[in-house]
């Protein structure tokens, strides 16, 4: 049985101007919940994160790996505890990456996603999703059709709300416009938001405010190198040793520099690296949500620390900001 307190100790935020309350830390299944992870230690980090008021959990089709394994392992997860508690949950999923083969297993037509989302129901073992995105903008589909296509998954009611994932500037607009018109609010625009990768902060971010929508960021901690894993250099065991997504080409001396001096202060605050990178994004109010990966109930309990901390001082936030820009 889930804790009856675990509301208490999470904070909530509104996304945009929808009646959408998302917690201020939310659970992705990106990469440890695949089909080689053990399936019993995902359970248990679902269970803590729920305990805890994590009450949303970020999906999307092609997540694993293999692609769907992430979704037919939750699938399995709402069956055996899940799945008495779906009123309480927000569930995310997503369509647009590689997902099978021929020209309708990828992209953003409308074949495509209706397809890809009955699939994600079928392995979730859910009725409708929470919130369904396109997961990136397609050049070669038009945008009509892409969106047409959400839209009509809200009134299916296979979807209750929609959502943008790294569209670029100059088309979210438009994108955000075709839906209003129709009647169908953009809820949510997630992507990649954290101190290394600044560019929401140009456009997005403040489209999405402009437009009453929230912003709910991925990758808030750089894929693991705004943590103490990569103070002193490359591990053996870290995801950059592998190289599937961090290649250590990337790990410059500057950047370590960058990240030393940025542990620091984090230290001044009485904070890990990554308690702070996460209160960092947290401090903005147009951020809804921070999307984290873990793979332990140790690594999510130091993950929501950030909550216990997210005020910066002046000096702070400028002392913060000359190390980002060196």
């Amino acid at each position: 049985m889930p804790r009856e307190d675990r509301y208490e100790a999470m904070g909530y935020r509104r996304a945009g101007k929808s009646g959408v309350l998302l917690p201020e830390i939310s659970l992705g299944f990106w990469h440890n919940f695949g089909e080689h992870h053990d399936e019993a230690k995902g359970l248990e980090i679902v269970h803590y994160a729920f305990d805890h008021g994590i009450c949303h959990f970020d999906l999307a089709n092609n997540y694993g790996p293999p692609n769907g394994a992430a979704e037919e392992r939750f699938g399995r997860y709402m069956k055996q505890s899940l799945h008495t508690h779906r009123d309480e949950l927000f569930i995310a999923t997503k369509a647009g990456h590689l997902m099978w083969p021929g020209p309708y297993g990828d992209w953003g037509s409308r074949k495509s996603l209706i397809a890809s989302l009955d699939q994600s129901l079928r392995r979730m073992n859910l009725e409708y999703v929470d919130i369904y995105y396109s997961h990136r903008y397609d050049p070669n589909t038009p945008l009509e059709e892409t969106m047409q296509a959400l839209v009509d998954i809200v009134r299916s009611g296979k979807a209750l709300y929609v959502g943008l994932s790294k569209y670029p500037d100059d088309v979210v607009r438009k994108a955000y416009d075709y839906l209003e018109a129709r009647g169908v609010h953009c809820v949510l625009y997630q992507g990649r938001y954290n101190m290394l990768t600044r560019q929401p902060e140009e456009a997005v971010l403040p489209q999405a405010h402009e437009n009453g929508t929230g912003f709910i960021a991925f990758s808030p901690l750089a894929q693991g190198l705004l943590t103490d894993r990569y103070l002193q250099g490359i591990p053996e065991d870290s995801r950059m040793a592998v190289g599937h997504f961090l290649r250590p080409e990337m790990l410059t001396d500057a950047l370590v520099e960058k990240l030393q001096a940025l542990n620091e202060v984090a230290a001044r605050r009485g904070q890990s690296l990554a308690e702070m990178a996460l209160a960092w994004l947290l401090r903005d109010e147009r951020v809804t949500s921070v999307i984290v990966g873990a793979s332990s109930v140790a690594q999510l309990e130091k993950n929501l620390r950030a909550r216990q901390n997210q005020e910066f001082t002046p000096e702070e936030l400028t002392g913060i900001e000359n190390i980002l820009k060196d």
